[in-house]
Formats: structure tokens, C-alpha cells, sequence
């Protein structure tokens, strides 16, 4: 599974278990709300220091990010 998809399919998971939209995401890590959408459709990629944003943001180790999702 590539890296974008392990991405994109963690960050929407713990975001929602964590009970926040996309735009509370966004204002947590200081970034649009738009890109967050972008990050979770894999329409973007993320930079490591964003990656480390969203990590502090959701109180989480940024490999957590990376690791292979489970079903």
C-alpha cells in the first residue's frame, strides 16, 4: 500500500474516531480546511513537517501516520 493511501486512510480513521471534522483538524494542525479534504482524497501530498503537525495535533506519534491500517 503506498504511503499516501496508508496516510490519507489513517488520518480520516483517527479523525473521526477522535470526533473531529475535517476543519477542526484543520485549525488544530494551522492548516486550510481544505487541504486536510485534499490529504484524505490523496490529492495531495504532505510534506514530514506536516505530517508532524497533524501527529501533534491528534496527540499521536507521526509513525502512527504510516503504519499499514488495520481492517
Amino acid at each position: 500500500m503506498p504511503a499516501r493511501q496508508r496516510i490519507s486512510e489513517n488520518l480520516r480513521r483517527v479523525r473521526k474516531e477522535r470526533g473531529l471534522s475535517q476543519e477542526e483538524l484543520a485549525e488544530l494542525a494551522d492548516f486550510h480546511r481544505t487541504y486536510v479534504s485534499q490529504l484524505e482524497r490523496q490529492v495531495t501530498n504532505i510534506s514530514i513537517d506536516g505530517l508532524e503537525r497533524l501527529a501533534i495535533a491528534l496527540d499521536m506519534d507521526v509513525m502512527e501516520l504510516l503504519k499499514l491500517p488495520t481492517e
